[in-house]
């Protein structure tokens, strides 16, 4: 029984996105204080949504070998459940990293325009450092070896170049660590798309 309550499940918030990983005994918890209902899938894909009565009665009726048994009744363990007042992402600060800026500029010259292997790439100052210029996600952007030299300890203005974009912090892509964390169960997929979770961050400030 221990086993089964302390397996992972799967959180939604109202908007269908996952925004966590609980224990199923949290989960169960949630579904019974009328916080959360358990989200199941058929074999077409269709999703069915249940409050802990309704549950109950669906574990009666169709028992599971992950389930747990209380004096009176037996309740499948849930993989999924959606939060019904929850509609937030979670917020979490990107480190300001190296590779988070290459990840952010998507190895481009912010000057030219031109994607470059990182070996081939500077970070730059786009207002000088002995200008005052702060090294901060708004003033640090990728520059190539030419483009660099151009610069020189110039602003891009007086070097007579233009920035492709603006440099911003990037926002945070939540869920990530999911993959990389913890072992999916199958009814997990098609709230955890790699293809989505995966993308670069910052890949919002692109033009």
């Amino acid at each position: 029984m221990n086993t089964f309550l302390n397996q992972h499940v799967l959180v939604l918030n109202r908007l269908w996105q996952a925004v966590n990983i609980c224990t199923a005994r949290r989960a169960l918890a949630l579904v019974f204080e009328g916080h959360a209902q358990v989200v199941l899938g058929d074999d077409e894909g269709a999703f069915q949504t249940y409050n802990f009565s309704q549950w109950r009665d669906f574990s009666d009726k169709a028992p599971h070998p992950e389930s747990i048994s209380t004096v009176s009744f037996r309740i499948r363990v849930p993989r999924v459940i959606l939060l019904l007042m929850f509609d937030r992402l979670p917020k979490k600060e990107v480190k300001f990293t190296r590779h988070n800026i290459f990840e952010r500029d998507r190895n481009t010259c912010q000057y030219c325009g031109v994607v470059f292997d990182r070996k081939d790439l500077n970070l730059d100052h786009v207002i000088p450092r002995d200008r005052g210029g702060p090294t901060t996600w708004e003033n640090i952007v990728c520059s190539c070896i030419k483009c660099n030299t151009q610069k020189a300890n110039r602003t891009p203005q007086e070097a007579g170049i233009h920035l492709v974009r603006k440099p911003k912090r990037p926002k945070w892509r939540p869920f990530v660590q999911v993959n990389l964390g913890f072992n999916q169960h199958d009814s997990w997929k098609h709230f955890l798309d790699l293809a989505y979770w995966n993308v670069e961050l910052g890949e919002d400030v692109a033009a």
